[in-house]
């Protein structure tokens, strides 16, 4: 299995409490996994909060629903042994 990388990070992103917020990451091949998303360092799961998808095969999404100051923290998505942070 060939060994996936992060070919496009996250970026920091400013948004208003209530509104909802995506976050992008490309990786370098399909199907990847292994994949985690965490806010905090808490894991997330796909729900009626977090929508957790990939779009292309590559591109995995997070959007975060109706956002709270409780969701203020560091984004992670993680790859394998690489992550990327916002």
């Amino acid at each position: 299995e060939p060994d996936v990388t992060i070919v496009s990070g996250l970026k920091d992103m400013v948004v208003f409490e209530g509104d909802d917020v995506t976050f992008r990451c490309q990786v370098s091949h399909e199907n990847a996994r292994d994949v985690e998303w965490k806010l905090q360092d808490v894991a997330l799961q796909n729900n009626e909060m977090n929508e957790i998808s990939v779009e292309k095969g590559k591109t995995h999404t997070l959007t975060l629903r109706k956002v709270t100051e409780q969701d203020i923290g560091t984004i992670t998505f993680r790859v394998g042994p690489h992550t990327s942070t916002a």
